[in-house]
């Protein structure tokens, strides 16, 4: 990880922390979810937040994967992968930025549709935050060792397709999800990251 602030005018990408932790309940309270995945539950993780709110943030930067196992939409259960969690901020929470990878290889499993997601709250959107926050966050990504990043967006969601290419995004394939995310159609791109000084798995 690296220790460069990661700031764009009033945006900045922050790690999750206490001081951050009121908004992002308030977001969930609303109704918003940080998983773009059906069937996730914002009442769930709240109940975890109010319970033991350090173990909960200590959970969002999980480099070593020991975090529970993945419940994929169709109900089968995963390992999860190393990963972690950054949050969008303009002087209010935003957003989220997510990584996750396999340790010494660019590849993913079958059933990880990308290395990186995104979400906004409804609030913030229409500022352009998704595609300067994810600007930022490749930045941080730089220092992971990976050539490069891929992330995928349905067929119908030009607003996602915008923000992956006006940060370099190239279209790969146009593909059918697995089984887990019911076969719908999907479309990946590639980013290509610049050389870093860390190396993944590290």
């Amino acid at each position: 990880m690296s220790g460069v602030p990661l700031v764009d005018g009033a945006l900045c990408l922050v790690w999750p922390a206490r001081a951050y932790l009121p908004g992002y309940m308030a977001a969930l309270a609303q109704g918003w979810s940080p998983n773009n995945v059906p069937g996730s539950s914002t009442g769930d993780t709240l109940g975890q937040i109010e319970q033991d709110p350090d173990a909960y943030l200590a959970r969002m930067v999980d480099r070593a994967a020991q975090g529970p196992a993945i419940t994929l939409p169709d109900g089968s259960v995963v390992a999860r992968l190393p990963g972690y969690r950054m949050w969008l901020w303009d002087g209010e929470f935003c957003g989220v930025m997510d990584f996750r990878w396999q340790p010494g290889t660019a590849s993913l499993p079958a059933h990880v549709l990308g290395h990186v997601g995104y979400a906004v709250i409804p609030a913030k959107r229409g500022k352009g935050y998704a595609t300067r926050g994810l600007r930022l966050f490749l930045r941080e990504l730089a220092c992971e060792g990976l050539p490069y990043v891929e992330l995928t967006t349905d067929p119908d969601n030009v607003a996602s397709q915008k923000v992956i290419t006006r940060n370099g995004g190239v279209l790969l394939e146009r593909f059918r999800k697995p089984a887990q995310y019911g076969e719908a159609e999907g479309l990946r791109y590639r980013i290509a990251l610049p050389p870093g000084q860390g190396v993944v798995g590290q």
